[in-house]
């Protein structure tokens, strides 16, 4: 690996990683430029939850809970500039290094980034014909927009299907119905079919998505994929309405070999029933929050997460006894335990985007990466001088017997706990995807206070997290972050609001329950462990973004 010193100009001196890593890690950039490509498409991890719903929350002037947070999705909104996909697979597995000072105490901050690309054109990847069965909540909650961006996504989603695959569209409200059956995707029948969707009745989701997997079942092929779409608010209301009944039988059928896909929309969205039905189905979870979400995710995501790139996949990470594996963000099951971490991925498929500034279709689909944190032990206990571990990946190739695995050495010239006074980065993706660990870290501790009324603690963690991105994006513009400042900026201001008009909570309006704001709190404690951040000065004045109260 090649490695390149960096002189600091301007640090993002984040105390909020002291406490979201347990570390005083921080990054610093004076703009210099990494050798890479800089584009091609990255890969995306079924199951991910995108940012949706966050935003949406936000910007109807609400708070967000944390359970409208998911990492991984998160980061998945990232594009990540790695190495060229050079490494004659399908999937180029890459491990990249950073190490820099923390410039409030100097303690060294040691992170390794497992990024994944693809040579593959998303614009021109073939895939497997489809065996497909969408369900469709028609239910009187889904009335007015909800539906209408059903309808709409729906026609758009015909344009990428062909005679080849065979289409179900069902529909369920009290109970479930067959609109259309197994038709080839260009049939005049599914065009009839999506017109014909009116909202109205409760909510049967277990019997809509049953028969879904059923007809999925009756039609299955080994030559196609065979997957099931639902989209719905995700809120049960009759019929078996036990989110963990929902799970199970989806979960059986998932281990049929039949994949799930959720798509959320509406007030009263569940966020928590559809991410964990997506990522027990190795699919990919979205939610719609307004008509541009509708045109990103049903023309460009679909295109992508109907083309899986691996399933059961396995990665192991194995650190130099010179370091101890602290954590791994990023990614759902992974364990880590002295210097050995585990993960296991359902599925991968292409992310859409091909650069950082592919936006134009919005900024799903960015691929994101896993980041795993090391603490760096007594040199004298490294057994491989200049090693710092290695990654090993192994997956299944969709649709066929073929197994792959790929090796990857992570090196360093450093000794453990050494720390350049510039900072050190195999590649410039790292110093992003460190900034983006930070922003991630600090929303979710933003919505933790809120939950429970810490309006002030809220906004002692989003004043200085704004500050010190501003002064990170003065150096390294970026569009994703940029956006991301913009929802930390309006966040920070929602704080001043004494008494909301009304608090999204993920599930709508109105206050979450005990049990919701326990298991928030369980997991902003088992995330976010370590000192608590200092508060801002008191007395400063901001001025308000536009369009929001204060």
């Amino acid at each position: 690996m090649t490695y390149s010193n960096r002189t600091l100009r301007r640090a993002l001196g984040l105390g909020l990683l002291a406490v979201s890593l347990g570390t005083g890690c921080m990054a610093a950039s004076d703009g210099a430029a990494f050798e890479g490509d800089g584009v091609g498409a990255g890969v995306a991890q079924g199951g991910a939850q995108d940012f949706g719903q966050f935003r949406a929350i936000i910007d109807a002037g609400g708070l967000p809970g944390p359970e409208t947070l998911d990492d991984v999705g998160f980061f998945n909104e990232h594009k990540i500039e790695l190495p060229p996909a050079d490494c004659g697979d399908d999937i180029c597995l890459h491990g990249e290094l950073g190490v820099m000072g923390n410039m409030i105490n100097g303690s060294n901050c040691t992170l390794v980034m497992l990024g994944m690309n693809t040579p593959i054109d998303p614009a021109t990847a073939p895939r497997l014909p489809l065996n497909l069965a969408i369900a469709v909540d028609t239910s009187g909650s889904m009335s007015g927009e909800p539906i209408d961006y059903v309808r709409e996504g729906l026609y758009r989603m015909l344009d990428d299907l062909g005679p080849d695959d065979r289409v179900s569209l069902i529909a369920f409200d009290d109970q479930a119905s067959m609109v259309v059956q197994s038709v080839g995707g260009d049939d005049p029948e599914l065009t009839l079919g999506i017109g014909s969707l009116r909202a109205g009745g409760r909510t049967n989701i277990y019997d809509g998505l049953r028969m879904a997997y059923e007809t999925v079942e009756a039609h299955a092929d080994p030559e196609r994929q065979n997957r099931v779409i639902l989209l719905s608010d995700g809120e049960a209301t009759t019929g078996i309405t036990s989110s963990a009944r929902l799970v199970e039988m989806s979960t059986a059928y998932n281990s049929e070999g039949y994949s799930l896909s959720t798509i959320g929309m509406g007030e009263s969205f569940d966020p928590e029933l559809m991410r964990n039905l997506a990522e027990k189905g190795a699919g990919a979870f979205y939610f719609l929050e307004d008509p541009a979400a509708v045109q990103e995710v049903f023309e460009e995501e679909v295109n992508t997460f109907l083309v899986p790139l691996a399933r059961d996949v396995r990665v192991s990470l194995t650190v130099d006894p010179g370091y101890t594996l602290r954590a791994i963000y990023g990614t759902k099951q992974a364990q880590a335990w002295g210097n050995v971490g585990q993960i296991d991925i359902p599925s991968l498929q292409l992310a859409h985007r091909v650069a950082v500034e592919d936006v134009e279709g919005g900024r799903r689909g960015g691929g994101g990466a896993i980041i795993a944190e090391l603490v760096p032990r007594d040199p004298s206990l490294v057994e491989e001088p200049g090693t710092v571990g290695s990654i090993s990946m192994q997956w299944d190739e969709p649709g066929t017997d073929q197994s792959h695995t790929t090796n990857v050495k992570i090196t360093s010239a450093l000794q453990p706990g050494e720390t350049p006074e510039g900072g050190l980065f195999s590649f410039g993706g790292v110093e992003k995807g460190f900034v983006m660990l930070n922003i991630y870290a600090g929303f979710e501790m933003a919505a933790v206070r809120s939950s429970y009324g810490d309006l002030a603690g809220a906004r002692g963690v989003l004043v200085p997290l704004a500050e010190q991105v501003e002064a990170w994006l003065a150096d390294s513009p970026d569009l994703d972050i940029e956006d991301d400042l913009s929802y930390i900026r309006k966040f920070r201001f929602l704080g001043r609001i004494r008494e909301p008009r009304a608090v999204l909570r993920g599930r709508g309006f109105g206050s979450p329950g005990d049990g919701w704001a326990g298991a928030a709190r369980t997991r902003a404690r088992r995330r976010c462990p370590g000192r608590a951040l200092r508060e801002p000065g008191a007395g400063a004045r901001e001025q308000a973004p536009t369009g929001v109260r204060t």
